[in-house]
């Protein structure tokens, strides 16, 4: 071979191995590797037979029941608990005293005990046994057991154990109660009360609406009448109240109804006029059946001067029993031995709350308790 040839043959062959290199490598590239066997994921469900599935399903779509729930009724107060501001005034006012070497303690205590509208003959009657009681004691642990002890009794002396507190309900009815009091006491709302109450004892009530001065007062009326199941028997604003109440009087006796509740114009019992015509509405009823009670409706808030209403009502219409109202909004709770002690009328209900079961009957014992627990 010529000598030049044989370089140039070893070139080419070196070249035409290094092509082939190339191509195998990129053949390599283009194709895909086979890919590892997948392994089972142990976190995923495996696949369930259709009649597995199908049970599944109906599992799932069944709706729990429901769980009751029990809504606690509200706790109903004590008398004690609707009496604390009377409670309270009367217990800071003996402590003072008790704690006290002082003479002028006691007569804070009386001056306590007249603010509170006991009345001053029968303040000064407790303040003098309760003084001469802490001085035999001399104010040892006991005192206050024994000074309360002797309040309980002096103050339920001032009642009349014999008195007839309930409502009196006629042999033939309707019973006929006819309300009065001044506006602002709480009288139509004591009227709803007393209807409500003798609804859900069963009887049929009917209340007139002889209050015809008082704009509204009707429409007031109605409302407790709707409240009470109970019907209502009124005329034109301004109408004679006397015709209403007689009115009223036939309507509960064609219906056969148990009671009829005579609601009346709020009035000042200074104003004689007005006084007197209460006394009219009473003769017209009296006239064609019977007045079974006359319940005057006294603002506890009103202290002594409700002991004067008291007094002017009872002359013009005969009042039979009082209903003390507002009695848990007051530090004056004392004003209902003022009344009975002073006057001789029982008290037969007392309103210490707004609820419609806020009008309970007076037991003065209880009474009496709470204002000194």
């Amino acid at each position: 071979m010529p000598e030049g040839i044989v370089p140039e043959l070893i070139i080419a062959a070196v070249l035409l191995l290094i092509l082939a290199g190339v191509g195998i490598a990129s053949r390599t590239k283009r194709e895909p590797r086979d890919r590892p066997p997948t392994k089972p994921d142990a976190t995923r469900p495996r696949a369930q037979a259709p009649a597995a599935a199908a049970e599944t399903l109906a599992v799932d779509e069944t709706t729990p029941a429901p769980v009751p729930v029990v809504v606690p009724e509200p706790l109903k107060l004590g008398l004690r608990d609707r009496l604390v501001k009377s409670r309270r005034y009367l217990a800071d006012q003996l402590t003072t005293a008790l704690g006290s070497d002082d003479d002028d303690a006691w007569d804070d205590l009386e001056a306590a005990l007249i603010q509170a509208d006991i009345g001053v003959g029968t303040a000064t009657r407790l303040t003098e046994a309760a003084r001469a009681s802490a001085g035999r004691t001399h104010r040892k642990n006991g005192a206050w057991e024994e000074l309360r002890g002797l309040l309980a009794d002096e103050l339920n002396a001032t009642f009349d154990a014999d008195a007839e507190r309930s409502l009196i309900m006629a042999d033939d009815p309707p019973t006929v109660w006819l309300i009065v009091g001044v506006n602002g006491s709480g009288k139509t709302t004591t009227i709803g009360k007393l209807a409500r109450d003798a609804a859900e004892r069963g009887r049929t009530v009917a209340l007139a609406a002889a209050d015809t001065f008082r704009a509204a007062a009707d429409e007031q009326l109605g409302v407790w009448a709707e409240r009470a199941n109970a019907e209502i028997v009124k005329h034109q604003h301004g109408a004679d109240p006397g015709a209403v109440a007689y009115d009223a009087l036939q309507h509960a006796r064609a219906r056969g109804l148990d009671i009829l509740i005579v609601d009346t114009a709020g009035r000042l019992h200074t104003k004689t006029p007005l006084m007197d015509e209460l006394a009219k509405v009473r003769r017209v009823i009296e006239k064609e059946g019977k007045v079974h009670e006359v319940l005057l409706v006294i603002d506890a808030t009103a202290g002594q001067n409700g002991l004067v209403q008291a007094k002017e009502f009872a002359a013009a219409a005969g009042v039979t029993g009082i209903v003390l109202t507002k009695l848990d909004g007051t530090a004056k709770g004392g004003i209902a031995v003022a009344i009975e002690s002073e006057l001789g009328i029982p008290i037969k209900l007392i309103g210490v709350g707004e609820g419609i079961e806020d009008l309970e009957p007076f037991e003065p014992k209880a009474f009496v308790d709470a204002l000194l627990s």
